[in-house]
């Protein structure tokens, strides 16, 4: 975070846009450079610059709330075994004039600032930076190896070099003896993270904090050792200011991504926070934003919540498409002319099947659901909406799932199968969570199977056969895609 271009508001607030369009956290999400998303009891936290943080029941309404002393900019936040580390930085980042920082440590056993054992602890300075020396202590970024337990914490801004330390992971403090290593150059906000053998370090390129003229986005390099070197996908050293595209500056009428945070909520269902420096649609101010991750060629890609629209819903496992079970009904079979003569044959285009040429074919009741080809009749295409109002997921809308010009709605049954119902009316059975997987096909998944506490997706069984089930993300059966009609 480099305050010395221009200071800007805390507050922000992030809704669906006027549009539909835009699938981003709603309430009062008013943050900057927030930290990685934490869950505790039960409830989503993130801590941004400043001494407040979100606190969120379901991942997607968020609000105030969250109590983190000690002020600074641009907070971390890890959990290691049954506590809380915070890591913060104190000065620096150009406040005040200067570049002199120091990043700081401290624990809690919990993020609910009404549980009783809520209590910080008193704050150690891990890392610092005097004297306009080449490193500016602020913006760190912590990660717990899971391949040995041990803890490092990388910081840093444009000014001067990323530096990692390593941190003892009982205590938080540093690792006596040990010495920082410059990694990186050309960024800030960095985010140390490991997958399948490789660690990344995630930086924020760009102008920060300049509201709608500011760039921001975030870059990638990747490294077989927690030291680096950290190449990009060009073989380019981020320490020679190398970096792989993720997350670019914005688009539409959000600008300016940075402080990349990742979530693994499940296998194959990962999700990246960060802010927005500017959300036109709110004043331009500094939002809070969660995007599907996704994985393509071992580097990590942002990907999009589903946006409203009518689409063919279809399966991985063959490609046919979802849809109603009714009688097939028969377009006009038209003259297949051969030969010169058929040639000189005037071209009248032949009209699409419309929901009025067959909707009083269909019954008039519940009517069930298969699987089969698709060929663009209105038995096939769905209506997707988000349901904003609804109690969403972590990241992500509520959705209502309807065929494209009626009200006839997708619905869970307590049989843990599916149904379409006359009408949507809201119940928590017809109300839908759509995740995009780390490989880019989707989950989707009823916000309740009625009489039932199981948490189960849309399946194939079979080539026509949908179900719910248990989600397995190595099955093409439990996967999805989405092609716009």
């Amino acid at each position: 975070m480099k305050l010395s271009i221009k200071k800007i508001s805390i507050t922000a607030m992030l809704f669906v846009s006027a549009t539909g369009t835009l699938m981003a956290q709603i309430g009062k999400p008013f943050i900057h450079d927030p930290s990685t998303i934490m869950e505790s009891d039960g409830k989503y936290y993130t801590f941004g610059t400043g001494s407040g943080g979100l606190i969120s029941e379901d991942g997607w309404t968020w609000n105030g709330g969250g109590v983190r002393p000690g002020g600074g900019a641009a907070p971390d936040a890890i959990k290691i075994g049954d506590r809380y580390l915070i890591a913060y930085g104190s000065t620096g980042g150009g406040l005040g004039g200067g570049h002199d920082g120091k990043i700081n440590t401290m624990w809690n056993k919990t993020l609910d600032p009404n549980s009783p054992d809520f209590k910080y602890t008193e704050p150690i300075v891990v890392a610092e930076s005097k004297n306009m020396e080449d490193n500016d202590a602020i913006d760190p970024g912590l990660l717990l190896d899971p391949t040995d337990g041990r803890l490092w914490l990388s910081y840093g801004t444009y000014f001067g070099n990323i530096r990692l330390i390593e941190l003892d992971p009982k205590t938080g403090d540093r690792v006596k003896g040990n010495e920082a290593l410059d990694i990186a150059i050309d960024c800030e906000a960095t985010d140390l993270e490991y997958r399948d053998g490789w660690y990344y370090l995630l930086g924020t390129h760009g102008t920060c904090c300049d509201g709608s003229n500011s760039t921001y986005n975030i870059v990638v390099g990747r490294s077989k050792k927690v030291t680096g070197p950290y190449l990009d996908n060009m073989g380019r050293d981020m320490l020679r200011g190398g970096g792989k595209m993720v997350i670019s500056s914005g688009g539409g009428r959000v600008n300016g991504a940075g402080h990349f945070g990742r979530t693994v909520l499940e296998d194959g269902v990962e999700k990246v926070s960060l802010h927005y420096e500017a959300d036109l649609d709110q004043g331009g101010r500094s939002v809070l934003a969660i995007k599907p991750l996704l994985w393509k060629n071992g580097w990590p890609v942002a990907g999009e919540n589903i946006k409203d629209g009518t689409y063919e819903i279809e399966s991985e496992r063959r490609g046919y498409g979802l849809e109603l079970v009714v009688d097939f009904v028969r377009m006009p079979r038209t003259a297949r002319g051969f030969g010169a003569a058929a040639a000189n044959e005037p071209i009248v285009p032949v009209p699409s099947q419309q929901l009025s040429d067959v909707i009083n074919t269909w019954p008039t009741g519940n009517i069930n659901v298969r699987i089969g080809d698709y060929i663009g009749r209105p038995h096939q295409k769905w209506t997707i909406t988000a349901v904003p109002e609804a109690s969403g997921f972590f990241g992500t809308p509520s959705y209502k799932i309807i065929i494209a010009g009626t009200e006839r709605a997708l619905a869970a049954t307590a049989d843990a199968e599916l149904v379409t119902v006359p009408k949507f009316t809201g119940a928590p059975e017809q109300l839908w969570r759509i995740d995009q997987l780390t490989d880019g096909t989707y989950r989707i998944m009823p916000k309740v199977v009625p009489n039932s506490n199981k948490k189960l997706a849309l399946i194939s069984i079979g080539d026509s056969t949908p179900t719910l089930g248990e989600f397995d993300m190595n099955s093409d059966n439990s996967k999805w895609n989405f092609k716009a009609d």
